[in-house]
């Protein structure tokens, strides 16, 4: 652990926040627009970030105005598995606090977008209505875990996707303050015992998770901390393979930062999986950077210690063996889009949505579509890490009805989409983002109507 005398802003504001309350519930019922600097990191951990229009502004009072601020706020999906009732809680609470537009995320989660502070705990509460929830969907701690969406019926998808939800589980901040702020949760005591893995100050920075097929890498295991390669043996799930200290993140003209594959660890039993990620978890708790936020990834720990003193800290640790990794034959791809077989009887469809943004326009109205499919034909939902999503468990003749829907809204079937913009992504950008240089979201359309006219004519 860091010196406290050292550690950063963050760092400070997280062991002086008693388990993440901070001042949020009093700002919460205060007439301000937005929340405070140690506030804002705070609320990350609950499922929300504070952002503004670099637009816009409001009036303030008294001849006055200020920043537009609005919040993201961000659902935890372990796995993307969504069921139709939760689809369309979701669907209408983005209308009715989102501006009508819901945003699947490249970690199969979904995103609101321009929520005000005075419908924030509404959009919240809204989330765990539906059994769902944004604690840990943001912020230091493990974030959403990933797993292969398809083949949906497949044993091992559903292992894969269970091992998944378990993860969740067992890294889930403890803490009471997001049932007392956003829940009306009877208040308690504060006691470090709230938190019996995070602590005070939770892990330095964020911690990524996902579980691929040895057929599958859709999740991208190797950009992740800690990626879980799945072991098949009689169709069943036996084991894991470790991959650990993935990021892509580095910082612009900052030569100390760096993308970073993850790397093989070894291969442990099934029921020993949950275990290895606790024990990774905990080893970037101990020994992650607390002083320089850009250092501050699982990647650069591996890259200062070696890898095989990494491993030998995990095997002092641990009290289940870590074998050799297994081989897993050769690696694939794939998006999941168009008409698939589940393997049961049922068929589930994979629908292409640009930018992963849900929403209607005025000549293709995805949000109602998808709307109408899910009151009519109730299946299943699985969203993926290409920002699409499977609508599944559908007889073979109800593909048909999906189709003419997408029809009748404007939708354009998957398999009429090119490549260019199938396997296009952008991230929400402008205006919201403090960071970004580019409205990427709202050009990226127009750039691939550029490339499909230009590969048109070649």
């Amino acid at each position: 652990m860091s010196d406290e005398s050292k550690e950063s802003k963050v760092e400070t504001a997280k062991r002086a926040s008693r388990q993440l309350r901070g001042s949020i519930g009093e700002t919460l019922a205060g007439e301000t627009t937005h929340f405070e600097q140690d506030d804002q990191h705070l609320l990350k951990f609950h499922g929300t970030y504070q952002q503004y229009d670099r637009v816009a502004r409001r009036a303030a009072g008294a001849g006055r105005e200020e920043r537009a601020y609005a919040f993201m706020v961000r659902c935890k999906i372990p796995g993307g598995v969504v069921t139709a009732d939760q689809y369309l809680a979701l669907d209408a609470a983005a209308d009715e606090w989102a501006g009508g537009t819901l945003r699947i995320t490249s970690r199969e989660g979904l995103q609101f977008h321009g929520v005000l502070k005075d419908d924030l705990k509404a959009t919240i509460r809204r989330v765990n209505e539906t059994l769902l929830t944004t604690l840990g969907a943001c912020g230091d701690v493990c974030r959403n875990v990933m797993a292969c969406p398809a083949p949906v019926s497949d044993p091992a998808v559903a292992q894969a996707r269970d091992l998944a939800a378990q993860i969740a589980r067992e890294l889930t901040p403890r803490t009471r303050a997001y049932h007392e702020i956003w829940l009306d949760g009877e208040k308690v005591e504060t006691t470090e015992s709230e938190e019996p893995f995070y602590g005070t100050q939770y892990l330095p920075r964020k911690f990524k998770v996902a579980v691929a097929l040895p057929q599958d890498n859709c999740v991208d295991v190797f950009s992740d901390d800690v990626g879980l390669v799945a072991v098949i043996r009689d169709g069943v799930l036996a084991g894991v393979n470790l991959l650990v200290g993935g990021g892509l993140g580095m910082t612009h003209g900052k030569g100390d930062t760096f993308a970073r594959l993850a790397t093989p660890l070894g291969y442990v039993e099934a029921g020993q999986a949950v275990a290895a990620v606790r024990t990774i978890a905990g080893m970037f708790r101990d020994y992650g950077n607390r002083v320089e936020r850009r250092h501050a990834r699982l990647k650069y720990v591996i890259e200062e210690w070696g890898l095989e003193n990494f491993r030998a800290e995990f095997v002092r640790r641990a009290d289940f063996a870590l074998r050799p990794s297994v081989e897993t034959g050769r690696w694939d791809f794939h998006d999941h889009l168009g008409i698939n077989a589940q393997g049961d009887g049922r068929w589930f469809y994979g629908l292409f949505v640009e930018s992963g943004r849900i929403k209607d326009t005025s000549t293709r109205r995805t949000k109602s579509a998808l709307r109408r499919i899910v009151r009519e034909l109730r299946p299943g939902i699985v969203l993926t890490p290409t920002q699409n999503l499977l609508l599944t468990d559908l007889p073979r003749g109800w593909i048909e009805r999906v189709e003419e829907i997408l029809d009748e809204y404007g939708v354009v079937r998957s398999a009429r989409v090119s490549l260019a913009r199938r396997y296009s992504m952008a991230c929400p950008a402008l205006p919201t983002c403090g960071l970004a240089i580019s409205e990427a979201e709202r050009v990226l359309p127009e750039v691939i109507d550029a490339f499909e006219r230009e590969l048109a004519e070649l």
